[in-house]
């Protein structure tokens, strides 16, 4: 993502074999769930889980589609300045990564199959310092643990994942700490529902959210 509001075709067509290439990589086939988890609530409750995997528009949008997801919200986390702004998170110089905080009711959905859906069809967890066309640490892939349970999730999943060798190379997802997350500005919020003709949403996101219907339809809240 280079400026919210301009996309134009001919950059599109240029970075559609980005993107074409992150999924082939194996990013949208469902990976197998975790063997370490949280148990599942017995009554509807609310936690929050904080993502990152390149553009927030598309990570935003997969989860707005998930079951037992409250609300997922676009911001910013990992980074030094206090209050950023898009502009200056875009420059690279803050330290943060375009993220995404998702509520949800561990009632109906844990955080390991949040982490599921997210390694299956949000992103390609191989990719440094990038996710398809976008280049950049504001980029990087990331998972933000709020308590030692979600720290023990993380960090047991990805060590599943990259012993059963689902994806061609190492997962380069790191998990930190959280210590803050900033709700990006208005005109991020819900981008790729409010502009779904937009070229960047048609190529890059509107495919993770077909992915994600196809591969978990039990997951899939249709609307």
């Amino acid at each position: 993502m280079s400026k919210a509001s301009v996309r134009t075709f001919a950059m599109v067509l240029a970075l559609l074999a980005g993107a074409v290439a992150c999924q082939a990589n194996g990013a949208s086939a469902a990976v197998p769930g975790p063997a370490a988890d949280e148990t599942r609530s017995k009554a509807p409750a609310k936690e929050t889980a904080v993502l990152a995997g390149g553009c927030f528009w598309g990570i935003q949008a997969v989860f707005q589609h998930v079951k037992g997801v409250v609300s997922s919200t676009s911001g910013y986390s990992g980074g030094t300045v206090k209050n950023p702004d898009y502009e200056t998170v875009s420059s690279g110089t803050t330290g943060h990564a375009e993220s995404v905080q998702i509520v949800y009711d561990p009632s109906q959905i844990t955080y390991g199959e949040l982490l599921r859906v997210f390694f299956s069809v949000a992103l390609d967890p191989t990719e440094v310092n990038r996710q398809g066309p976008d280049d950049g640490t504001q980029y990087r892939s990331l998972i933000f643990y709020g308590n030692d349970e979600q720290k023990h999730v993380a960090e047991a999943y990805i060590a599943q994942l990259n012993q059963t060798k689902i994806f061609s190379k190492a997962i380069a997802t790191q998990v930190v700490p959280l210590n803050a997350f900033y709700p990006a500005e208005g005109y991020h919020q819900n981008y790729a529902t409010l502009h779904p003709d937009n070229p960047y949403i048609v190529y890059n996101d509107a495919p993770k959210v077909a992915n994600l219907r196809r591969e978990f339809p039990d997951l899939w809240t249709g609307k």
